[in-house]
């Protein structure tokens, strides 16, 4: 079974970075898109950025594009989101999700298309 950890939330300034991981086990096969999903208090949770471990290919919400980048490391078992110009509209749950699939898909950001999640990691960003 995939288990997924993440780590590395913390509380910044705005203008800051942090740079958070998802440390996975359990996969058998190379055929997983692996996302970052975040839910900030009140609000639903929604699609961050994901990215292939067959091929390595990344997408990436409005608004985290060129301020956010996702990436694989050790043996594609660890997927980093390097969060970069933060502001406190960033504020949220960070979660990271994996299902089998050979790539991210147009759909990537639905929740329900993801069969395992870790337990999330708290990013705060003071104004």
């Amino acid at each position: 079974e995939v288990r997924l950890v993440e780590s590395g939330g913390d509380l910044v300034q705005a203008g800051g970075s942090l740079r958070l991981s998802c440390a996975g086990a359990g996969f058998t096969h190379d055929d997983y898109a692996i996302s970052w999903f975040r839910q900030a208090p009140g609000k639903e949770r929604e699609g961050v950025s994901c990215i292939s471990r067959v091929d390595g290919r990344t997408v990436y919400a409005d608004s985290v594009k060129g301020r956010f980048t996702i990436s694989l490391e050790n043996a594609k078992n660890t997927v980093s989101l390097q969060m970069d110009k933060l502001n406190p509209e960033d504020t949220a749950v960070f979660y990271c999700a994996a299902r089998r699939g050979q790539s991210c898909g147009g759909g990537w950001f639905r929740i329900g298309k993801y069969d395992h999640w870790g337990q999330g990691t708290q990013v705060t960003v003071s104004s």
